[in-house]
């Protein structure tokens, strides 16, 4: 009977197979340090240079639609007052909380979450609001006109970018009837170093004067409330989403 030899189950390790586990290994921990310094090579820009946002509400509508993506340029005031009429994204406190929409209390969403606190890239923790900047500090805002045009120091605005305008009718609905146009408000005067801003949805906009648009309210600036330069992250220069809408500001 033929002596039977043992089967060897086993692979055999040869030069070749060697060199190329070697290459796979060096084409994945290359192809990690790519990923790694491409990660921190974009957080970096947008912690400091341009940034990515997504339109959280429809108070900018139609201008800025709910879930448009906009580039921010957070060099643009570089601490100074944004001038009248820029958009803005600011950081919001708990005066504007009632416009910002809920978070995700998922798993996956507070992870995602986190990543972009880091990165910069993605969704994060960070509360922003979207709006425009209608007067700087020392300016005196007022609405209206016997036409219902909003004034800045005593000059009328034209805002002709404003989408579904407050009821506004001369000598039946105005500043002057009873009861009178939520149009109507003022005058403010807007603290130094702080911005009063305004949603071009003006009849969907909880922005800096919602609260002053009812008769009987003080007639200090107390119902207003601003936005101090320094939560002011950038200014709004291009939609990026969607595609088919895409431009320049």
């Amino acid at each position: 009977m033929a002596d039977e030899t043992p089967h060897e189950s086993s692979t055999v390790k040869t030069p070749e197979t060697e060199k190329k586990k070697d290459s796979w290994t060096s084409v994945l921990l290359s192809t990690a340090l790519n990923l790694i310094i491409a990660i921190a090579v974009v957080a970096l820009v947008q912690a400091f240079f341009v940034k990515v946002y997504q339109v959280p509400s429809g108070s900018m509508e139609t201008t800025l639609n709910v879930g448009d993506r906009i580039v921010v340029n957070r060099t643009a005031y570089n601490g100074a007052e944004p001038p009248t009429g820029d958009i803005i994204v600011f950081r919001a406190d708990e005066n504007w909380s009632e416009e910002l929409p809920e978070g995700s209390t998922s798993f996956l969403g507070s992870l995602a979450k986190g990543f972009g606190d880091i990165t910069g890239i993605g969704p994060s923790n960070e509360k922003y609001l979207v709006k425009r900047v209608i007067a700087q500090g020392g300016d005196t805002v007022e609405c209206c006109t016997s036409e219902g045009t909003l004034t800045v120091n005593g000059e009328a605005i034209n805002e002709d970018y404003i989408y579904e305008d407050l009821p506004f009718v001369p000598g039946s609905l105005d500043c002057s009837t009873d009861p009178q146009s939520y149009r109507c408000f003022g005058p403010i005067t807007v603290p130094e170093g702080q911005v009063l801003v305004m949603g071009d949805h003006r009849s969907a906009s909880s922005d800096s004067v919602i609260n002053c648009r009812y008769e009987g309210v003080a007639a200090d600036d107390s119902c207003a409330r601003f936005v101090k330069k320094e939560d002011v992250i950038g200014r709004v220069f291009f939609k990026l989403w969607p595609v088919t809408d895409w431009r320049g500001f």
